[in-house]
């Protein structure tokens, strides 16, 4: 009797899953590939924005920067984040391509999971010049949105560390002035950055 029972009631919490609306089982549903709370996996997340790649490793790294500063070095297209004992932790970027490089030293201002993307009216009217393309005023964060899983802000310029939906772009000079990660390592990186930390750009 009480197996009967377990049974009906299995059953009838299955055809109420199957019966409720998309929209009460997920936020996004881009190619298959299902986000909304971020599903976890061993990255801590998954689905088509992570690639499953890595290029973070710990490396020999002199410097005077404090532990937890950030130095990118854009013709090496790697980013270092210095770690006591004369090491750092370093993963491959994506950087500037031409035209669009830079150097410089901030401060970490703000930090944001799945950022939005405003593109700023200057590059709305440069990709429509130049490729014909019409960019969005504004794109909500998510698997579509070109800044990925986490954005890192610098100062008040409109220069960030970034993930991307684009991963074969890690390693080329590519972006419009901001620094690319893979999403797996910009979430790592996110986690360990503290808002005021020194960013050199060299």
């Amino acid at each position: 009797m009480i197996s009967r029972l377990f049974c009906a009631i299995v059953l009838a919490i299955a055809a109420a899953v199957a019966a409720a609306p998309a929209s009460a089982k997920t936020k996004y549903n881009f190619t298959g590939s299902t986000f909304g709370a971020q599903p976890k996996s061993r990255s801590g997340y998954s689905g088509s924005l992570f690639s499953g790649r890595t290029t973070k490793t710990t490396v020999a790294f002199k410097t005077s920067l404090k532990p937890g500063s950030i130095v990118i070095r854009t013709r090496e297209r790697k980013l270092y984040y210095v770690l006591p004992g004369g090491k750092a932790l370093r993963y491959g970027v994506g950087v500037g391509r031409a035209g669009f490089t830079w150097k410089g030293r901030n401060r970490v201002s703000r930090k944001q999971e799945w950022p939005d993307w405003i593109p700023p009216k200057e590059m709305i009217a440069r990709e429509k010049r130049k490729y014909g393309r019409t960019l969005p005023d504004r794109m909500p964060g998510g698997p579509n949105n070109p800044l990925g899983a986490r954005a890192i802000y610098l100062g008040g310029t409109l220069y960030r560390i970034h993930g991307t939906n684009a991963a074969q772009t890690i390693g080329h000079a590519v972006s419009s002035g901001c620094i690319r990660m893979l999403n797996d390592e910009v979430i790592d990186l996110y986690g360990k950055v503290k808002i005021g930390a020194m960013v050199v750009v060299e």
